[in-house]
């Protein structure tokens, strides 16, 4: 049997992926000069600046990906994801010129609108480059790998440069960055897909569609729950670990960077062994391990006395982090056609995020009102029953074909003919996809189901 190829000779993948490291190493850097930007403006007050911006990114990624996702055309994706990395290189080199907190706020407003915009629909081309379902595993862990490379290496590299120029350089290096990334989209040749959209929709409605397709498909919806449990896992690791191993252990900075390094290791070991854990046990079971094993870790956090421990259990947590986070992309992908897959994942996006708006803040008040022990209680509690409702909703006999029943049916919209559409013509109607009113008999037939202009609700379960 011929050994696979690898899936960096697939052009346009190579190029993307390459855009997609670049601008993360770019933006690595300027997260820690954004802190030590916050510290000159804000002095004492810097945390409650930096906190500002966090949720200020939350709230532009919640609302603005959706829309992105709803109104963007399938022939304008390159272009638009060229303008929004030039819109956030526009954006991080003026940093070195704010001289006032409400500047750090419009600016990583707009910044991370950009990015809520870029993101979901760069992950939404990917799926169309590989057919094949273990490339395109392979794919999203080299994706989860470059996010893991940035957390892990952006601070050692930010040290290292900070002894020869100063923290300004790391907005100019990432403008370039941003800069070399929209070349590189420029430069790839994107799939083409067909313009299917139903242009007699409101604006409204096309945002809509990608959250539609997400609360009626259950196995979405249990996926959610457990992006709820990721999100709950990793606050408490975000925001606590630095009071944590200051204040419970007695460590120092360099101490603060070996735990986060070690939650780190954790995800991008367990996204190394994706691929070959979901080719043998499948997508549902590798998440559902994944939830299940940040949920019982943050129970046993509350009971960790020693630094050492505090790394192996942060290190558990980073494997189930990414044991759930990895396999998302194929997920998605086998819960919609190819048209829609830009608004499903925007509304991936938005839904993940809200899932940290909750969390952060409540990971950071609670520890400080009722303590981290019965924080990290707290959390594990909500998240096993979180991770018990999501396997009621994403049951284990989840098929992609469904036997289904359509009933007789006289509508109109844009289409091709296929196996929906076999009915007569007039001769005016066009060459296809076109719109006309037409009829869809009735009919008993099984495929690949998913939420769509032919199917609007999941069909009940049969015992």
């Amino acid at each position: 049997m011929p050994a696979k190829s690898s899936i960096f000779r697939n052009t346009v993948f190579r190029k993307l992926f390459s855009a997609q490291l670049i601008a993360l190493a770019g933006t690595g850097l300027t997260t820690i000069a954004l802190a030590l930007l916050a510290f000159e403006i804000a002095g004492e007050q810097a945390g409650q600046v930096l906190g500002t911006a966090l949720a200020i990114k939350m709230i532009s990624f919640i609302f603005v990906a959706p829309i992105v996702g709803g109104l963007i055309q399938p022939q304008f994706r390159k272009q638009m994801l060229v303008w929004l990395d030039i819109g956030r290189a526009g954006c991080v080199v003026l940093m070195p010129f704010v001289t006032q907190a409400w500047q750090i706020y419009v600016l990583i407003f707009v910044l991370n609108a950009c990015s809520a915009g870029f993101t979901p629909t760069f992950q939404s081309i990917i799926p169309q480059l590989f057919k094949d379902e273990e490339d395109y595993t392979k794919a999203l862990s080299m994706a989860r790998l470059a996010y893991d490379l940035e957390n892990l290496l952006s601070p050692t590299i930010a040290a290292i440069l900070l002894l020869v120029v100063s923290y300004d350089t790391f907005f100019v290096a990432n403008a370039a960055a941003f800069v070399v990334s929209a070349g590189l989209v420029m430069s790839a040749t994107l799939p083409a897909v067909s313009d299917m959209q139903d242009h007699s929709l409101s604006a409204f409605n096309k945002i809509r569609q990608g959250f539609d397709i997400y609360r009626k498909t259950p196995r979405l919806m249990g996926m959610l729950l457990m992006f709820f449990v990721v999100s709950a896992a990793g606050a408490m690791v975000i925001v606590n670990t630095i009071v944590l191993v200051r204040v419970q252990f007695g460590g120092d900075e360099s101490t603060v960077a070996l735990a986060m390094s070690t939650f780190g290791f954790g995800s991008l070991v367990a996204a190394l062994m994706v691929p070959r854990l979901v080719k043998r046990l499948g997508d549902q079971a590798i998440m559902r391990r994944g939830g299940w094993l940040l949920g019982v870790m943050l129970l046993l956090a509350a009971y960790v006395n020693q630094f050492e421990l505090m790394l192996v259990t942060w290190f558990v947590l980073g494997v189930g982090y990414s044991l759930v986070q990895t396999p998302a992309g194929r997920v998605l992908r086998r819960s919609a056609n190819d048209d829609d897959l830009p608004k499903l994942f925007a509304a991936q996006f938005t839904l993940s995020h809200a899932c940290w708006l909750i969390a952060y803040p409540a990971a950071g008040w609670l520890a400080a009102q009722l303590g981290f022990n019965t924080t990290f209680l707290i959390f594990g509690l909500v998240a096993l029953v979180a991770m018990f409702a999501s396997q009621q909703l994403w049951q284990t006999d989840d098929p992609a074909q469904i036997s289904h029943q359509h009933e007789e049916l006289y509508h109109d919209h844009l289409h091709y003919h296929g196996p929906h559409h076999q009915h007569q013509h007039e001769g005016w109607e066009g060459p296809e996809p076109h719109q006309h009113p037409h009829k869809h008999e009735a009919v008993m037939h099984t495929h690949n189901y998913v939420i769509d202009g032919h199917h609007t609700e999941w069909p009940a379960r049969t015992n």
